[in-house]
C-alpha cells in the first residue's frame, strides 16, 4: 500500500511542482517514468527467473531497499540528470524488483483455489495507496514542498517495508514446508519430494498444469495476453502521471485533484477484490471474457467524457476506467490459471519485457501532445481507440492445451 504511491500515484501529484520548480517541459517530466519502465523491461526477466529459482526473498528487501533510498535522495535533485536518475533509474528498479512480479510470484506459489481472491486483496491493498496515501501526499507537498514530501515517504518505506519483507516471505513454495496451497493440509507427513507431487496434484484440480517458459512461448494465449496487458500499462502509465495535471488546468485545485484521483481508484478497489473472487470461480475458459470486460469499461469511460467534457461527467469517466482498470490487474491469476506456478516469473517477466515499449511512450505521447496542442483531448482518443481492441483481443485468448511434455519442478528450484 505504502510502496505504490509514490511511483504510481505520486508522480501526478509531484509532476506540476517539479516541472515549476525546475523549469521542465511536460514531455521532459514524464521521461523518468518512462525510463524507469524502460529498465523495468530489461530487469522483469531476470527478476522473474531469480525469482522462480532463489525465491522472492532477498530481491524484495532490495528492491524497498532502493525505493526509500531514492525517495530521499529527490531532496537533492536540481537538474534534469539527477531527477532521470533518481526517479527514473533508482526509484523505477525498486519498484520495478521490489512491488510487483516477486510478490506477485509469493502469493502464486502459496495460494491455488484461492489465488484470485489472495491476489485481489493484494490489489486492494495497492489500490488503497490511491485512496489513502496519495491524498497524504498531497497535503504533504502543500505544506512541506515536494522535497521534503519525498523524503517522509522514503523514511517511512523502510521502516514498514524492510521488517515485512524479512518476516513475511519466503524462499520457495508451500511444499517444502511439509504445507499445501491454501492452508489444505496433507493426509499424512511426507518428504519433500512427495510433498512436491502431491501440490502439483492438488493444482490439476483446477486444471492448471505446469509450463515452461518456452512452452508458454509457443502458446497464442501468451502473445494475446501480452498484447492486451500492453494496453493496460500504457493506460495506465499514461494516466497515472498526467491525471492530476489535466484536472488544474482544468481550474481545480492541487488537493480537490488527488481527491479527484482517489475516486478513481476507490472505483477500483471493490472491484479488485471482486474479480477475484470471481476469478476462483469461474471456468479456466471464462476467465479471458471477464479480462474482455474490464478493457471495454475502461474505454466507455473515456468515450462518455469526450462525448461530454462537463465535471459530472469526469465522475462517471474516473468511475467506469477504475472499476475496469481493478479488474485488469487480475492478469497475474490469469497468468497462473494459464501456465501453472513453476515459471510463473519467468513468465510474467518475459511478459512484461514485451510489453515495455508501450508503457514507455504512452506517459511521453500524452505530454508530447500536450506541450503541441495546449490539449490532452485527441491522445485521450487514441486510448479509447486501443482499449477497445484490447477487449476484442482478449476475448479470443483462450485456455492453452497442456504442453507434450510437462517438466519436473524439481528442475527449476
Amino acid at each position: 500500500m505504502w510502496g505504490a504511491a509514490p511511483y504510481h500515484y505520486g508522480m501526478s501529484a509531484l509532476f506540476k511542482p517539479i516541472s515549476s520548480e525546475l523549469g521542465f517541459s511536460r514531455a521532459a517530466t514524464s521521461v523518468p517514468t518512462a525510463i524507469g519502465r524502460l529498465e523495468g523491461g530489461f530487469e522483469a526477466p531476470l527478476a522473474g527467473w531469480i525469482t522462480d529459482k532463489f525465491g522472492p526473498k532477498w530481491i524484495v528487501l532490495f528492491g524497498v531497499f532502493l525505493i526509500g533510498l531514492s525517495l530521499i535522495l529527490m531532496n537533492f535533485v536540481n537538474s534534469l540528470w539527477a531527477f532521470y536518475v533518481v526517479w527514473g533509474v533508482l526509484l523505477g528498479t525498486g519498484t520495478n524488483i521490489g512491488m510487483s512480479i516477486p510478490i506477485d510470484k509469493a502469493i502464486t506459489d502459496w495460494f491455488v483455489k484461492k489465488r484470485g481472491k489472495a491476489l485481489g486483496i493484494k490489489w486492494v491493498g495497492s489500490g488503497l495507496s490511491g485512496v489513502l496515501v496519495l491524498p497524504l501526499l498531497a497535503w504533504l507537498i502543500t505544506i512541506q514542498g515536494w522535497r521534503m514530501a519525498s523524503v517522509i515517504f522514503g523514511v517511512i518505506m523502510w521502516a514498514l517495508g524492510l521488517p515485512l519483507a524479512w518476516f513475511s516471505l519466503k524462499r520457495h513454495r508451500p511444499e517444502y514446508y511439509g504445507l499445501l496451497p491454501d492452508g489444505a493440509t496433507a493426509e499424512e507427513k511426507m518428504d519433500t519430494s512427495r510433498m512436491i507431487d502431491t501440490g502439483v496434484k492438488y493444482a490439476t484440480e483446477v486444471e492448471e498444469v505446469e509450463f515452461t517458459l518456452r512452452q508458454s512461448m509457443r502458446t497464442s494465449a501468451f502473445w494475446m495476453m501480452v498484447a492486451a496487458q500492453a494496453v493496460h500499462g500504457l493506460t495506465a502509465g499514461a494516466l497515472n502521471v498526467h491525471l492530476i495535471p489535466f484536472l488544474t488546468d482544468r481550474g481545480m485545485d492541487p488537493l480537490r485533484a488527488a481527491g479527484m484521483m482517489a475516486v478513481m481508484v476507490s472505483f477500483s478497489i471493490p472491484a479488485r477484490f471482486i474479480g477475484g473472487f470471481l476469478a476462483d470461480r469461474i471456468n479456466k475458459s471464462h476467465i479471458r471474457f471477464l479480462m474482455a470486460g474490464a478493457y471495454f469499461s475502461q474505454a466507455l469511460g473515456f468515450a462518455v467524457f469526450l462525448l461530454n467534457q462537463s465535471i459530472p461527467m469526469i465522475y462517471v469517466w474516473l468511475a467506469l476506467y477504475g472499476a475496469g482498470q481493478g479488474v485488469g490487474f487480475l492478469f497475474a491469476a490469469m497468468t497462473a490459471r494459464y501456465f501453472g506456478r513453476k515459471a510463473f516469473g519467468s513468465i510474467q517477466g518475459t511478459k512484461q519485457m514485451l510489453m515495455t515499449p508501450f508503457s514507455i511512450v504512452a506517459p511521453i505521447y500524452l505530454g508530447w501532445v500536450y506541450d503541441t496542442t495546449g490539449s490532452y483531448m485527441t491522445a485521450f482518443g487514441v486510448v479509447a481507440a486501443v482499449l477497445t481492441a484490447a477487449s476484442v483481443l482478449m476475448s479470443f485468448a483462450r485456455p492453452p492445451k497442456p504442453p507434450a511434455q510437462i517438466a519436473d519442478i524439481r528442475k527449476l528450484m
